[in-house]
């Protein structure tokens, strides 16, 4: 593999100081960790703002950046304590934060320019389009969906593009939705996972009904769990691809964890650049700890593009460990298994699967040992819920824990390479010579240059063979080219020279630099805010219906409904339903575009301006990169998560005429955005069924059929109407779209027609129905109860009662009620 023009970077979790010095003694070039607020994984430990200073000083002792996780979405409210927090993270010498929220991104880049900024994974950001329109944003670094494959990564050709470095999860748990595009928490217990409250619902058992039936799947209940990430042998090629940086998932995980998995990680990385054979370096004591550490089964994600026949394995939804066998037979506190465990001992922790429920299976730690038997204490275990041909997996092994924890206990010493910075230069017939940037050092050859015939001297080569520095305490810099022409010089001179030049390096004094002050920054976030204009909107409010199929465009056009949005499962009906609408009504279609557009699918796009439409309903940072210039009115959907008005001030720059409010405020931060932008900016949506999952795994592809992808999956999506059974009984539908994206709606649906009153008093005139499944007589009856809210025939408190009535389900009052 050619030397890399920039190393890439190994960033591991640190939820709390223990796994900060687990990171740094065992590899890690960066961590990035969070502080009590504003941070997506609230259950960690965390940092607090006293610990940013001692934190920092012994990161940058190390040679490792430190990198805080700002990654959640801002309310209008929050905005000047988020505005502290930057200031205290600069002032601490955090290097970046990693940034969801848009109008959070604005406020880094102009009032904390010490920090870096990172775009997180909660950014979406799915293609080269989503990136280009990021960008300007001015982001340092962009972390990249977790669903993207290889070719995939190629495709943003980070090699011609090293301006932005590319960041990417190389290890641990997979969520099944697309981060930042998970609404699941907040639907169902107001906790939203945009606020780092997930509440892990994807880790449940659900049931599938098809066609109005229960589906056997034997012991396959957890229908969204994916295995964890573990892309380890992939890390090769992403370097190859230019990926700059490879992140570790588990900021909620043990140190053990992050030491094993960052060991394992950097030994992979250090191999793949000194053209290493993975298959010959990552043993299989390293995939124990992997497994050992934190295990839902190891799998390579979307790497390689979809297997809905892999991803999910369905049987369990928590930590498995490390396989160990088969039971035989089962004796008064003993099981025989059904071949010699050699690597079990004494201490260790096993469980005995149950796959008829994971929640209720034997284990515990071994007592003792005689052939193939393991033996427990007494009493310890139930051997009577043991039968012939249980699994038994490793859960616990003393020995390892303790072989990891003593890797960052006591002093670490330090790891991190001097960077070596060399000048090299010469002509024909002279010797080569190289100099140390800034150091009265240098080495010259023994044989002069000759001109070469083939095989010149390169800036690649010349980094191939002084990069060679395995074994001593340097790691190659920067490499300045000065060469007069084609020339060249044996390697093994050339490996003399490498040695000679490391032997006259002499450390910089230790006396630290002054630092080079930073410019007065007088502007604060206030300064940022949207300027309020003066209204265009109409007195009356207006009503935008979306539809999902041809019956509900035409109860809507029976209503008299002048703005319809149409999200139609096969864009191909995307050109009928305009043309209907054009020779039928004078209403306005807008048709929706998918959530998530990868590279390649701009064709969908396309369709869509093909289709001729009014406008089009925006739900990625893609469709606003291709939207924006063709001349089409374009309105931002929930999925951009518009929460405060520094993310409303930026879309609006980029040419969107509306933006709906992000489904994860509740109405007191609908009311704080509404007067702190120009209300007739915005749309809301007054009832629909919430979308919970959206997600690139495929359940009717994994549970229907036998395929892995589109092309052999036979399409059940298309022939049965399914729904996931949760828990409590409530069956969830589950719909697909053009690009074989799942998306699981609540069955339930909500109603804000309550808070209508108070919204129109702010000046908000846009409200949005959006209809799932009805039929037309239903849709028209959603539509008449609608369109008396908004001519004040009725009140919204009566509306929430008939709704209620009429569904068999019931009706909520929605994400925007305020939390009792």
């Amino acid at each position: 593999m050619p030397r890399p023009l920039h190393l890439p970077e190994l960033l591991s979790p640190a939820g709390n100081w223990e796994c900060a010095r687990a990171a740094v003694a065992n590899g890690a070039d960066a961590i990035f960790f969070g502080l009590p607020r504003f941070n997506a994984r609230m259950r960690a430990d965390n940092f607090t703002a006293e610990d940013l200073p001692e934190l920092m000083k012994f990161l940058h002792s190390h040679g490792v950046k430190g990198y805080c996780a700002f990654n959640v979405l801002i309310f209008t409210s929050e905005l000047a304590d988020a505005e502290t927090q930057l200031r205290e993270l600069e002032a601490a010498g955090v290097d970046a934060v990693i940034v969801q929220d848009l109008g959070l991104a604005r406020m880094v880049k102009a009032l904390t320019p010490g920090l870096r900024l990172h775009a997180s994974t909660q950014m979406t950001i799915t293609s080269p389009e989503g990136l280009e329109l990021a960008n300007t944003l001015g982001i340092d670094q962009a972390v990249l969906a977790r669903e993207l494959s290889l070719r995939e990564l190629e495709r943003f050709q980070a090699n011609d593009h090293p301006d932005v470095p590319l960041e990417v999860f190389v290890h641990g748990a997979l969520c099944v939705a697309y981060s930042g595009q998970c609404l699941t928490s907040e639907s169902l217990g107001r906790r939203s996972a945009n606020r780092g409250e997930c509440a892990q619902a994807c880790r449940m058992p659900y049931e599938m009904i098809v066609d109005g039936e229960h589906l056997d799947l034997g012991d396959k209940r957890y229908l969204l769990s994916p295995q964890d990430l573990a892309a380890v042998q992939e890390i090769p090629r992403l370097i190859e691809l230019g990926i700059r940086s490879f992140k570790i998932e588990g900021r909620l995980k043990t140190p053990e964890y992050v030491a094993a998995v960052t060991r394992v990680y950097r030994k992979a990385i250090d191999a793949a650049l000194a053209d290493k054979d993975l298959a010959d370096i990552i043993t299989e004591d390293d995939r124990y700890e992997l497994e050992m550490t934190f295990s839902r089964g190891l799998y390579s994600g979307w790497m390689h593009g979809v297997n809905h026949q892999e991803l999910v394995g369905a049987y369990y939804g928590k930590k498995r460990g490390y396989y160990v066998g088969v039971v035989r037979s089962v004796a008064r506190d003993a099981v025989e298994l059904e071949e010699n465990p050699t690597h079990l001992k004494n201490g260790d922790g096993v469980v005995f699967e149950n796959l008829q429920d994971t929640n209720n299976e034997q284990g515990g730690r071994i007592y003792g040992q005689q052939g193939n038997w393991i033996e427990f204490q007494h009493g310890r275990l139930r051997t009577d819920l043991i039968v012939p041909g249980m699994r038994i997996f490793k859960t616990g092994d003393q020995a390892l824990d303790q072989r990891l924890r003593q890797t960052f206990q006591g002093d670490i010493p330090l790891r991190k390479k001097q960077p070596l910075h060399l000048i090299v230069s010469g002509k024909a017939g002279e010797p080569l010579v190289i100099r140390i940037r800034d150091q009265d050092a240098s080495v010259s050859s023994t044989i002069p240059l000759a001109p070469a015939l083939q095989r010149p001297l390169t800036l690649e080569t010349l980094q191939n063979q002084l990069g060679r520095l395995g074994g001593t305490p340097f790691e190659l810099g920067t490499l300045d080219l000065h060469l007069d022409g084609d020339l060249i010089l044996p390697v093994s001179e050339l490996n003399r020279m490498r040695r000679s030049i490391v032997s006259l390096w002499k450390p910089p004094a230790t006396t630290e630099p002054a630092l080079q002050p930073r410019p007065v920054i007088t502007a604060t976030y206030e300064s940022l805010l949207p300027a309020q204009e003066e209204s265009t909107a109409p007195d009356a409010p207006t009503l935008h219906i979306l539809c999902r199929d041809h019956a509900q465009i035409q109860a809507a056009l029976e209503a008299g409904i002048h703005h319809l949005y149409v999200d139609f499962e096969d864009v191909r009906q995307y050109a009928d339903a305009v043309k209907h609408v054009r020779a039928h009504s004078d209403a306005r279609i807008y048709l929706a575009t998918p959530r998530i557009q990868k590279s390649g699918e701009a064709g969908i796009f396309k369709l869509i301006t093909r289709a001729e439409p009014h406008g089009v309903l925006i739900r990625n940072l893609g469709a606003i990169a291709h939207f924006r210039d063709l001349g089409l009115p374009i309105t931002g959907d929930f999925s951009l998560n518009v929460a405060n008005p520094l993310t409303a001030g930026f879309l609006k720059q980029t040419g969107l005429e509306r933006l709906t409010i992000s489904y994860d405020l509740n109405i007191d931060q609908v009311l704080a955005l509404l007067h702190s932008a120009p209300p007739h900016w915005f749309e809301i949506t007054l009832h629909q069924h919430m979308p919970m999952f959206h997600m690139e795994h495929c359940a009717f592809a994994a549970f229907l059929s036998e395929g892995t992808d589109f092309t052999n999956c036979g399409r059940p999506c298309e022939k049965h109407k399914v729904r996931l059974r949760d828990r409590v009984g409530m069956e969830h539908p589950l719909k697909a779209d053009v690009g074989c994206r799942n998306t699981l709606f609540n069955a339930v649906p909500q109603t804000g027609a309550q808070y209508f009153n108070g919204l129109v008093q702010t000046g908000l005139r846009h409200f949005r129905v959006e209809l799932l499944e009805q039929t037309q007589d239903e849709s028209l009856r959603i539509i008449h109860t609608y369109q008396s809210l908004l001519a004040s025939r009725r009140g919204g408190e009566d509306i929430w009662r008939e709704l209620k009535a009429q569904s068999q389900l019931g009706v909520t009052r929605g994400t925007m009620a305020e939390m009792v």
